[in-house]
């Protein structure tokens, strides 16, 4: 019953990290595009 206690958090701690993880990800993605839409207007108002 211990080992399967323990073994249920390591999961849960894991997938939480998981999660954040993820979620940084798609932030730096979004932020990406947001320069890059950045340029192109910057690019075309040039033109």
């Amino acid at each position: 019953m211990k080992k399967l206690v323990v073994l249920l958090l390591a999961l849960m701690v894991t997938g939480l990290a998981g999660c954040n993880t993820f979620h940084g990800l798609g932030k730096d993605i979004e932020r990406g595009g947001e320069k890059l839409q950045g340029t192109s207007k910057d690019t075309q108002e040039r033109m």
